[in-house]
């Protein structure tokens, strides 16, 4: 899990690179189809019936559009914001499941997991800074698509059934089909191969990420991996401080601790909520 929360890390860190220099539809087209390259493979040894036998179609295509308008929302996000900010924003995604379960899922969610869910607003209007600033272009993309962010994350509880890789092919497919609807209209030339093969990179390296945080959630409990997740913040203040000399602002800091407290708490409870319902009949908090 942490090698996996590294390498979304570095993902980001490169894609924030390169849609200074490509177009944002050439960089997550090329980003795709690298990506499906990888993942291509895996399908073939479990067979294509998985793709076509899948369950509730119509959340299917719900959860690719959302995951496709994440994607580049995180993408328009980095260009011209600090990647730490932009990771803020998009870890507060468990706060927002957490507080729409029960009105899209029937979840019941009591007085403590409601106090967090409080708390990590919170920190998630610290850290917009409330003032005209908060309502620029980037900001109101940030939050657009960690709303799409917590829908996939909503869509996943949903889909259990769904096997990983063939959420993850839609997803990428998706996201490459929009891309390639964009790219002609945003190209820039490649200049070098070694341009082609961090664009390549890009997609790869986001796949190795799935495959790792997958295999740490099958291979150990959830309460000891999940909680992990968070390390991804302290990466993108690494990355965003060595490459673009970015440093947190302080509003940034106590809106991410906010953030990141409340989301463990949330975590934590529902963990032992699992738990004591596994002996005793399912009630609220």
């Amino acid at each position: 899990m942490l090698f996996g929360m590294l390498m979304f890390a570095l993902n980001d860190a490169m894609g924030k690179w390169l849609v200074a220099s490509y177009g944002l539809g050439q960089v997550i087209l090329l980003r795709s189809v690298a990506a499906l390259v990888i993942l291509v493979p895996f399908l073939w040894k479990d067979g294509w019936t998985t793709l076509r036998a899948v369950e509730r179609p119509r959340l299917q295509a719900a959860r690719v559009f959302f995951s496709t308008l994440e994607i580049f929302c995180f993408y328009y996000a980095v260009m011209s914001m600090p990647l730490a900010d932009v990771m803020t924003y998009w870890l507060a995604a468990p706060i927002y499941v957490a507080a729409l379960s029960p009105l899209l899922l029937g979840e019941k969610v009591g007085w403590r997991r409601w106090s967090a869910i409080a708390v990590g607003f919170v920190g998630v209007v610290i850290t917009l800074e409330p003032s005209s600033a908060m309502f620029t272009t980037p900001a109101l993309i940030s939050i657009l698509g960690t709303g799409a962010f917590a829908f996939m994350l909503l869509s996943g509880r949903s889909l259990r059934n769904t096997p990983d890789k063939v959420l993850v092919f839609f997803q990428i497919s998706g996201a490459g089909l929009v891309g390639l609807v964009m790219a002609p209209f945003d190209w820039a030339p490649l200049g070098s191969p070694a341009a082609l093969i961090m664009l390549c990179l890009l997609g790869i390296i986001a796949m190795g990420a799935h495959i790792l945080v997958n295999r740490a959630l099958k291979t150990s409990d959830a309460a000891s991996v999940a909680p992990l997740q968070y390390t991804l913040l302290i990466w993108a203040v690494v990355f965003g401080f060595v490459l673009f000399g970015e440093v947190p602002r302080l509003t940034m800091v106590i809106g991410a601790t906010l953030i990141v407290g409340s989301g463990l708490f949330i975590f934590f409870r529902e963990q032992q909520l699992k738990r004591r319902d596994r002996v005793l009949p399912a009630v609220p908090e």
